[in-house]
């Protein structure tokens, strides 16, 4: 961080995440049967404890839940049977970790009812402005994280446009939250690589990050291509999800010396080691500004 900077947060809850200070490492965390890469292995609450407990012990800034796949072609399920897996992993972890929990849904009851358990993030991964979570977030006082998704979890969109396309949906997402009384700095801008976009408009997001959020109000970003798809398309489309973290790494670097705040990641261990030398090669450069 350069000397004399301007330290901006992301508040969440009684945290508050300073950022451009280290680059944060979000575990993410499925409890269901059906996730495109980790599905089943965490659906049994007692092993979900577990991994969240593992994965602050591996230096988890922040731990993502999430009790419904929106793998392309997952199968919707309800609000209700959202809660049913949530209920008793956030039951459990509510006094046992002590970094923010973050809410990977789209149901706005959901997420109110998982603040009221101890959660202080909303990962709103509908792209939806209009589904009342700005107004939960703003109550509970969350955290809340927009994610552009495009059409849904169809990830087969444009990549010519994704930097205009992407660039008006924060345009807005911000000029809505606004106006309801949320703060900048309780905000986290997410591009949603693999959502509504090509294997190209995933790429463009990320190496022309810096472009994507320039002029925009600044608020924390996330960049979450965790053994997505786009990591194959780079080598091998053939490459299985289990192949895919080195990949995951570069990519995750790059949107980090670009801009990213948080980085959103099944392999915690891995990528805070590699978050950390991120962070240090961008300090080095930032005294090399300062002295050169």
């Amino acid at each position: 961080m350069l000397k004399g900077a301007r330290i901006l947060t992301f508040n969440c809850g009684s945290h508050s995440l300073k950022l451009g200070t280290r680059t944060y490492i979000m575990g993410i965390l499925n409890i269901t049967p059906d996730s495109f890469f980790d599905g089943g292995m965490y659906y049994n609450a007692d092993a979900a404890v577990d991994r969240a407990l593992e994965m602050v012990s591996e230096g988890a800034d922040i731990i993502d839940i999430g009790a419904q796949s929106t793998r392309p072609g997952y199968t919707r399920i309800s609000a209700d049977q959202e809660w049913e897996r949530l209920c008793p992993v956030l039951g459990a972890l509510k006094e046992k970790v002590n970094v923010p929990i973050s809410i990977d849904t789209f149901y706005p009851e959901v997420a109110d009812a998982a603040m009221g358990m101890g959660a202080s993030i909303i990962n709103d991964v509908s792209g939806s402005l209009e589904n009342g979570m700005p107004a939960i977030a703003a109550k509970t006082g969350a955290g809340l994280i927009l994610m552009h998704s495009g059409r849904g979890s169809d990830d087969t969109g444009s990549g010519g446009n994704a930097i205009k396309m992407v660039r008006g949906y924060f345009e807005k997402a911000l000029e809505t939250v606004a106006c309801q009384g949320l703060e900048l700095n309780r905000i986290c801008l997410d591009p949603g690589i693999g959502f509504g976009k090509n294997r190209q408009g995933d790429l463009m997001l990320v190496a022309c990050l810096s472009k994507l959020l320039n002029g925009l109000p600044q608020t924390a970003v996330m960049i979450g291509a965790s053994r997505k798809r786009v990591i194959a398309s780079c080598c091998d489309s053939s490459i299985k999800t289990d192949n895919r973290l080195a990949g995951t790494l570069a990519l995750h670097t790059i949107a980090a010396l670009n801009g990213a705040h948080i980085l959103r990641v099944h392999d915690v261990a891995a990528a805070v080691q590699a978050a950390r030398v991120t962070d240090a090669l961008k300090e080095v450069g930032n005294r090399e500004e300062n002295y050169g």
